[in-house]
């Protein structure tokens, strides 16, 4: 949601956003491994609500020739810099040229806080845990901070505020002949597979007008255990709400699609995925009422991507990245050793 809040600032400085996504090999090179594939990312940035257009395997330092390859009169980036792998502002030509804006970075939220939450794999990130060394020991190498970790990095710092959530909003009333399509999930660390999801459930009516339903943070906790959910419900509502599919967002949805929500709604339809359905605390089916009334329906994203399998993939880079530092640490000590011997041999 941080990045879709600089998406959306952009948005509002010109008529028409093109997005410029790099390569793996490119974040490769010049940041670390990328923790979704670049195809996953093409889809995932062309479904954000403020985005017309993506221009795929964007170069990592964006000149004069890319801004008028795709006819753009500037671009835009975060008031944080970004700097090549020699130490390069990447924005230098357009700044010069004067083609360049800024946005305001979101406060309380980055890859680095959210890779480090997941790399924690207990409650403790929902609470205070300055004092974790167990913690500490995983936020090294990540952050962009002086010491090299984010300032943000173990508590969730994201302060959510109405004004917030009415500028992700879209505002807009279901209209008559609109498909009223009800959909409740965790949605945590909003990916790929959701977007697949959501994409199939708007592809299911003429005029769909999605209504996705957020449980709070110690309702998904019950059912998904271990420290999920990593995003809290302020930073979950805004995630999807940044979804072009999804029209409306229940904060703190029931477990239960009760008679109520349905009625209130007007719902003419209930989805869920292929993920496994948890049953309510007094072990009945969530999606009784729906059924009951035969519009509940099962939606196949033909994806398998699971925040679980995010949070693997994660683990998975950090393990390759500190056995790669080791490596290269290892190897500038025996050089310094070897050194110091010929210096005492002369």
């Amino acid at each position: 949601y941080g990045h879709s809040n600089q998406l959306r600032q952009a948005r509002a400085m010109g008529d028409y956003l093109i997005v410029g996504v790099h390569t793996d090999e490119e974040i490769a090179k010049h940041k670390g491994p990328p923790v979704f594939t670049q195809e996953e990312r093409y889809k995932m940035v062309q479904a954000i609500k403020w985005v017309d257009e993506i221009a795929p395997g964007a170069p990592y330092v964006t000149t004069l020739e890319t801004l008028d390859k795709y006819n753009c009169d500037f671009c835009v980036h975060g008031d944080d810099i970004t700097l090549t792998i020699d130490g390069k502002d990447t924005y230098e030509e357009v700044k010069t040229a004067g083609r360049y804006r800024e946005c305001k970075r979101t406060q309380g939220v980055s890859t680095t806080d959210l890779v480090g939450r997941m790399l924690l794999m207990t409650k403790a990130h929902h609470s205070n845990i300055d004092e974790d060394l167990d913690y500490r020991k995983h936020t090294d190498n990540f952050g962009k901070g002086p010491k090299g970790h984010s300032p943000w990095t173990g508590v969730s710092q994201f302060l959510q505020t109405s004004q917030k959530i009415i500028q992700f909003a879209s505002g807009k009333e279901p209209q008559p002949g609109d498909t009223i399509i009800y959909v409740a999930g965790a949605f945590d660390l909003f990916h790929i597979g959701h977007v697949d999801f959501l994409e199939k459930v708007h592809q299911l009516a003429e005029k769909p007008y999605i209504i996705a339903g957020l449980h709070f943070d110690q309702e998904v906790n019950r059912y998904k255990g271990k420290n999920y959910p990593i995003m809290n419900i302020h930073e979950r509502t805004l995630s999807v709400l940044a979804c072009r599919y999804v029209s409306e967002v229940v904060i703190g949805a029931p477990y239960a699609v009760t008679a109520d929500l349905l009625d209130h709604f007007r719902v003419t339809l209930v989805c869920h995925g292929m993920t496994e359905v948890v049953p309510d605390k007094d072990g009945s089916d969530p999606y009784e009422e729906p059924k009951r009334r035969g519009i509940f329906q099962l939606v196949d994203s033909g994806s398998n991507l699971t925040t679980d399998l995010i949070v693997q993939r994660i683990i998975k880079n950090r393990l390759e990245f500190e056995a790669r530092n080791q490596k290269k640490e290892a190897k500038e000590l025996a050089v310094l050793e070897a050194m110091k011997r010929l210096e005492e041999k002369h």
